[in-house]
């Protein structure tokens, strides 16, 4: 992935990591051995599962960590009475060689609670880390789950289409919201640069402003009088003839007249806007008076695009039509054209030829319009004919939730575990470094996620394993799983660096491969040299989520999956929680 935005940098961070910095350097305790997991607590949008995105992104950030003397000059004045002396450490000491980062390949299905990163290394580097990966990961994850969601609500056969660069948060978000759609399942962009910098493919038509340019046939240019691909007629004149053959004379002269520009220009992707004035009087018409002229000079038209209206009836009104036209054409509009067949530079039968290989019953129906989940479901009910959907503001803005709610929080110091807790149950977090595992049950399908303290030995597929609820004491599960896989990338001796001789972090991979059956979990090296690409990571996105059953990623109601803890770290957890909470003296 080529993406990268140069404001991530080691100032991108809060103040408050700045400040603990300095107090734990001045403390003594800078060097200090920690753990921190970054995880979320609750599925976005109402749902039941999250992918994992941004890992690409944090893997760029920490190759090229570094502080610069303008980074030291502005702490100098943000911390005036801090010693000299930290500010020296900053610069030369603060290093992320020391620090490593666990992970699950990018583009994993995971669930609240999961470290979607675990952060080992010195307390100060991996304190300073905690907003910045926080950023990384949140809004890349936000956005490429609904794009899933999208993709999972139409299936696989409609082609997705992200349109919300004008929408979008800034140009950060913009860019973010572009690749991050595309990971999670859309086929497209209208964003140039990011299909520039990402190798997005890249789609577009016009907008109304081209079509009320035009306020007739004589803003039609010169050029419009010459011929077009295999004709030696002038195509303005072949637009005309066909106008009157299929009794659209009198739809809007400005629409037919940017039509006809419009295929002269974009001759072999012509896709009209067609709802500027009327889609059904004059739109439709409009834009199969030229297509069917662009047929008779051996091109192929694309489509139409519908921005506004019932998306449901005027789709199933232009495949009507579409297919009306091929009938005629079929029927009279050959015999009409033999006998005016003088004005054309082909014959008849040549006509015919290439009718034969194409119908206007297939061409693309492209929709846009503020489009959402709720209005995709009811297009659903309702029966439409739309191929193609470009969805922005929603999409890109993540409308019907705006953040995934992130949290960094510190597991473990010195090899001591360390827990937070909170009069809110889904707030206290889980002490101690953690390794978590998939089950699988007889029929290859996912039954849960089970957590284990990093001592534990994995469980064993056939061999039966106690599956606890977190907090729930009495809510627990003997399962025997089919299958068992890694969801966390693991190492026990983490060696493999990022970009050897350099202050980089390191990433840890897990040294063996497991089950093929889910096979993208192998061992993968990511290095500065063999990122995976933003199309594999797409590609392994769709297939981790054929593996679970509709019930969970359906859009509405879904059945939540089980995130356990093993016996062992459900114990030690509650050991924890009793010894960390005080005694209350009421009188």
């Amino acid at each position: 992935m080529e993406f990268h935005n140069n404001f991530v940098c080691p100032l991108l961070t809060d103040l408050y990591e700045v400040s603990m910095v300095y107090a734990y350097w001045k403390s003594g305790r800078q060097n200090n051995i920690s753990a921190f997991d970054l995880f979320f607590r609750k599925n976005p949008f109402r749902g039941e599962f999250t992918i994992f995105a941004g890992l690409s992104q944090i893997l760029k950030f920490m190759e090229t960590f570094k502080v610069t003397v303008e980074h030291i000059n502005f702490l100098k004045q943000i911390l005036p009475n801090a010693d000299p002396e930290f500010f020296i450490w900053f610069k030369e000491e603060l290093k992320l060689k020391d620090v490593i980062v666990y992970a699950p390949i990018e583009g994993t299905v995971v669930f609240p609670r999961e470290p979607l990163l675990r952060v080992e290394g010195p307390l100060a580097a991996c304190q300073l880390l905690e907003t910045v990966l926080l950023n990384l990961v949140n809004f890349p994850s936000l956005v490429c789950t609904n794009a899933a969601r999208y993709r999972l609500l139409c299936g696989p056969n409609k082609q997705l289409l992200e349109f919300g660069l004008r929408r979008a948060q800034g140009p950060d978000g913009a860019m973010s919201a572009s690749v991050y759609s595309f990971m999670g399942g859309f086929d497209g962009t209208s964003n140039v640069l990011a299909s520039l910098t990402s190798g997005i493919p890249i789609y577009g038509t016009h907008a109304h402003a081209f079509i009320t340019s035009f306020s007739g046939l004589s803003d039609l240019e010169q050029h419009a009088d010459e011929p077009l691909g295999n004709s030696s007629v002038p195509f303005r004149e072949v637009c005309m003839r066909n106008r009157q053959a299929l009794s659209c004379e009198y739809t809007n002269d400005g629409e037919l007249a940017a039509f006809i520009s419009y295929a002269l220009c974009f001759p072999q992707t012509f896709l009209c806007l067609v709802d500027t004035y009327s889609t059904e009087e004059s739109g439709i018409p409009n834009f199969l008076v030229v297509s069917l002229s662009l047929v008779q000079c051996g091109l192929r038209p694309v489509g139409v695009r519908l921005d506004s209206g019932d998306l449901a009836y005027l789709s199933k009104f232009a495949r009507t039509k579409f297919k009306e036209l091929d009938e005629k054409v079929i029927s009279r509009y050959l015999f009409w054209l033999t006998q005016k067949q003088a004005v054309y530079s082909f014959h008849a039968t040549q006509v015919g030829i290439i009718l034969d290989d194409f119908k206007f019953e297939n061409l693309k129906i492209v929709a846009s319009n503020d489009l959402n989940e709720t209005t995709l479901s009811s297009l659903e009910l309702q029966g439409h004919a739309i191929d193609c959907f470009g969805i922005g503001t929603n999409l890109v803005t993540c409308q019907s939730q705006p953040a995934l709610g992130c949290v960094y929080k510190m597991v473990e110091i010195e090899g001591s575990p360390r827990i937070k807790l909170s009069q809110e149950i889904e707030k206290v977090t889980i002490p101690g470094r953690k390794k978590c595992y998939r089950l699988f049950g007889k029929e290859r399908v996912p039954l849960l996620d089970l957590m284990v303290h990093v001592s534990e030995d994995e469980p064993k597929a056939g061999h039966r394993v106690l599956c606890r609820h977190p907090f729930i004491e009495n809510k627990r599960a003997f399962v025997s799983p089919a299958l068992v896989a890694s969801v966390r990338l693991e190492s026990t001796c983490p060696a493999y660096c990022l970009c050897p001789g350099h202050s980089s972090a390191r990433l840890c991979l897990e040294g063996r491969p497991i089950q093929k059956f889910y096979a993208p979990l192998s061992a993968v090296a990511y290095s500065s040299c063999n990122y995976r690409t933003l199309y594999e990571i797409r590609q392994y996105v769709q297939e981790q989520l054929k593996y679970f059953r509709e019930d969970i990623l359906r859009p509405v109601n879904p059945t939540p999956y089980k995130v356990s803890l093993s016996d062992d770290l459900f114990t030690s957890l509650h050991s924890l929680w009793m010894a960390a909470s005080p005694i209350a003296d009421l009188c």
